[in-house]
């Protein structure tokens, strides 16, 4: 066990550091508050100003300019008060109550365990890939800003994802430069001895060391595991490698490490979670390793433990196809859990196993990550209103005998941290509109402040955002051109491409066939027509990696690469090759227009697009994701018809040709339609309702609120219950749950009886029990939604007592003109407390 004085713990994870000299700079260049609050960005710059703009990574900055020049600016008065006031406005920020605090101030939650395969905190630490850490990176910052206790687990890659160079020909180059841990804003979790936290876990072929980080981040903490111990083999060293990459195998090792690892290292540090929140299903393996932990405090068998502690763990799922999920070969899955199932767990190998498969009792069925997340916890919820319906459908085969409707899935519609995706143009304009502190709360009257800005003060300031993308874009395009060795013209003519004052389209992301990157390409001539309008000119600037294993994203790159590289798109398209969280953050800040395309219900959410809000930029997407939901006249442009088509060829052709004709006949005229003034009025009118409608629905701060209040406090509930007594009430459902695996195949429902005694109807339906105890089924009559309403249901109580007979009578008075036969009556276990279906899918309908 660590002592908390080694790691300056509190509670969940704030720390407090010696504030002078040296460790004044390195208590602000640690924290990772720096990435969106940019107060200290002067500092930095004052250090080494070139250093500084290539990197923009603090740690870096003062690991790398010589003590004495750290000496000699501490030295000069003005410069040591800015770094003190700094450390002083830091630490009143810390000591200052959040919301959690002022609206939850008795809430039985303490700290959150927020497991995540990749964090995107800032391009200082790239160990993420895109949405997924984007995700996880936003709503740990949303989580400081908020004060809600949030710890963060994840990995340390040693490499992260690849970066990406485009060679001479065209092709994507994929490159692994190695994280060096004194270059990255992390700190060693030593314990009170000074011996730093490492821990030990098995797999076959021997037993190896992972070494623990810890990373600010605000208020909050992230810890990170890596297996790059000196006292490993090197095979062992090398499993936190790279990020999605090597082949299952490694993955599933990855897994381990995240899930089991990534419990034990909270263990270590005194941190007792009454929540566990698992981003995506790679993290699953943490449902088993915190019911084991419960077990050797209860002393409860595995069941009863993984039902206690199921209660406070909560599942989100971003994938939007099946085929999406980390799928294991059972014997691949067999060779590795085998010594954990039964000398950790104390179960078959093969009752593991079964957690993670539709058919519980096919040995043959790959193990699905995913399956076990889902049977792991008490909650589970998509990424956005579609994206819920979608996953329910992915899900249903878990829940048989259940409508789709009702398979347990909700959502939360993921946001984005505006304090990080803001530029220095838009904080100043929502600044001077708002208040400072705007995202820090529930704050109302933020659609009316941004509501009253001047038509001429908005036009001004986009002016100003797309400038300074132009600029920012021939820079970065002719440093790319000079590295992949283009000639020298090539290299001084990119630095002359784009123009200020066009219309400037964004198209940034990760290049899969289902995103459709390409759709732009489909009638080439007919966008060239579009670009270079003398009088309305219009401008594009593509990103976007293809993971080394896609060879047809990587053909997709090409295409555009080959079709910029024709004199006739030269001037008006570039390609700013490798895609990273400094790129997207420039690119969202001066786009006029994001333009979005994936096949539509494939993207679970998407939250490129919601970046731009705050800067006000515009979107144009498919109904997909996010902007299915947030889509409404007068907002962006819509593509699509909001249904879903597969990947029909002929679908993608009239979409195209859709998306030709809104930029064509609304978007570009509306751009270049202009008053006396040189406004667009309509087009600053679309600005102004886009950020004041949508850039608080679609923040991480709302996202996080969401979770906090309707999955992290009923699950911490939950926990309470279920734990107390050392799992008292857990054991009583193991109990009840082996009760029902004995009895629940004898149950039956007789015919329906339908009797009009006076006014309405009374529908009886006898229940044989098969000797379970009647409060522990539960009987209902069900009708299916009226219009596409929700289900119809009603409550059947047994109206003849127990008498020792076989069966009981069961009855519900319905009113209403539906049908008699429009009503079923079915049965599932019940038990108070427990949520079901999703922790008891059990069900039965009565025969027709």
């Amino acid at each position: 066990m660590l002592d908390d004085k080694s790691v300056g713990m509190d509670g969940c994870g704030s720390t407090a550091r010696d504030v002078g000299g040296y460790d004044a700079l390195a208590g602000l260049a640690l924290n990772m508050r720096a990435s969106w609050n940019h107060a200290a960005d002067d500092i930095w710059r004052g250090l080494d100003p070139a250093l500084w703009e290539r990197t923009q990574n603090p740690w870096v900055v003062l690991q790398t300019v010589s003590r004495d020049k750290i000496k000699q600016m501490l030295g000069d008065p003005a410069f040591r008060a800015r770094v003190d006031a700094l450390v002083e406005a830091r630490s009143r920020v810390l000591k200052t109550p959040g919301w959690f605090q002022r609206e939850h101030p008795k809430a039985p939650l303490r700290c959150v365990a927020y497991f995540s395969m990749e964090f995107m905190l800032s391009e200082a630490l790239p160990i993420y890939s895109g949405g997924l850490g984007n995700v996880a990176g936003d709503q740990l910052k949303a989580a400081s800003d908020l004060g809600v206790p949030v710890v963060g687990v994840g990995l340390l890659f040693q490499q992260g994802y690849f970066r990406q160079v485009i060679g001479r020909v065209g092709s994507q180059q994929a490159f692994y430069p190695y994280n060096d841990p004194g270059q990255l804003p992390i700190s060693p979790l030593r314990q009170a001895n000074g011996e730093w936290l490492r821990l030990e876990i098995a797999l076959p072929g021997g037993s190896f060391w992972l070494r623990a980080w810890q990373v600010e981040v605000g208020r909050v903490r992230l810890y990170l595991l890596d297996s790059n111990d000196a006292a490993n083999h090197p095979i062992h060293r090398g499993i936190i490698s790279q990020l999605y990459g090597g082949g299952p195998e490694l993955r599933l090792q990855q897994e381990m490490v995240l899930g089991m690892g990534g419990w034990r290292m909270l263990t270590a540090l005194g941190l007792k979670p009454e929540v566990c929140h698992l981003n995506e299903g790679h993290a699953a393996f943490a449902v088993l390793e915190r019911a084991h932990a419960f077990m050797q405090e209860s002393g409860l068998p595995f069941d009863a433990a993984l039902d206690a502690t199921r209660a406070g763990n909560v599942f989100t799922t971003h994938t939007a196809v099946a085929a999406g999920f980390d799928l294991f070969e059972p014997a691949l899955a067999e060779q590795y859990l085998t010594r954990y199932a039964e000398k950790r767990l104390g179960i078959p190998v093969q009752d593991l196993l079964a957690l993670g498969r539709r058919d519980r009792h096919d040995t043959s069925e790959r193990f699905n990550m995913a399956y076990l997340a889902l049977r792991g916890c008490a909650a589970v919820n998509g990424v956005s209103q579609l994206h819920g319906k979608v996953s329910r459908q992915i899900f249903a085969p878990l829940f048989p005998g259940w409508p789709i409707a009702e398979v347990p899935v909700g959502h939360v519609t993921n946001g984005v941290h505006m304090p990080t995706w803001d530029s220095a143009l838009s904080d100043k304009l929502w600044s001077e509109a708002c208040g400072k502190d705007r995202w820090l709360d529930t704050k109302a009257g933020l659609e009316e402040d941004i509501l009253r800005i001047p038509d001429g003060q908005l036009w001004l300031f986009r002016a100003d955002s797309r400038k300074a993308l132009v600029g920012y874009a021939r820079d970065r395009l002719a440093g790319q051109l000079a590295s992949s060795g283009m000639p020298a013209q090539a290299v001084e003519e990119a630095r002359l491409l784009l123009d200020p004052d066009a219309l400037t389209l964004g198209f940034a992301r990760r290049f899969a066939a289902y995103k459709r990157p390409n759709l732009l390409l489909k009638d080439r001539a007919r966008l060239l027509r579009l670009l270079s309008n003398p009088g309305q000119p219009v401008q594009l600037i593509i990103a976007g990696k293809a993971h080394p294993e896609d060879g047809t994203g990587q053909e997709l790159i090409q295409e555009w690469i080959s079709f910029i590289r024709s004199p006739a798109a030269r001037p008006h398209v570039i390609f700013l090759s490798d895609y990273d969280m400094h790129l997207t953050e420039r690119l969202v800040q001066g786009v006029d227009v994001w333009v979005n395309t994936p096949r539509r219900p494939w993207e679970a959410c998407g939250t490129s697009g919601m970046k731009v809000l705050v800067n006000g930029g515009l979107n144009l997407s498919e109904l997909d994701g996010w902007w299915a939901e947030a889509y409404a006249k007068g907002l962006g442009w819509a593509l699509g018809d909001g249904r879903e088509h597969g990947d029909d060829p002929a679908r993608d052709a009239v979409e195209a040709d859709a998306l030709y004709g809104l930029l064509e006949n609304e978007v570009i005229p509306e751009f270049y339609t202009r008053g006396d003034d040189g406004v667009p009025t309509a087009w600053v009118g679309r600005i102004r309702a886009s950020m004041a409608k949508l850039t608080p629905r679609f923040s991480a701060g709302r996202a996080v609120r969401d979770y906090t209040e309707g999955y992290y406090l009923p699950a911490a509930e939950r926990f309470a219950a279920r734990s107390a007594g050392k799992g008292a009430l857990a054991a009583r459902i193991a109990a009840w749950r082996r009760d029902l695996d004995q009895k629940w195949g004898g149950l039956r429902l007789g015919k329906m009886k339908v009797r009009t005694p006076g006014q309405g109807r009374c529908f009886e339906v006898e229940a044989r029990l098969n000797g379970l105890d009647p409060k522990a089924v539960r009987v209902e009559l069900y009708a299916e939604g009226a219009g596409g309403g929700a289900p119809e249901r009603h409550v059947m109580e047994p109206v003849s007592a127990p008498s020792g007979g076989p069966a009981l009578l069961y009855a519900a008075h319905v009113g209403g003109s539906r049908p008699d036969t429009d009503y079923t009556a079915r049965a599932w276990p019940c038990f108070e407390g427990l949520e079901g279906p999703l922790e008891e899918a059990r069900v039965l309908w009565q025969s027709r």
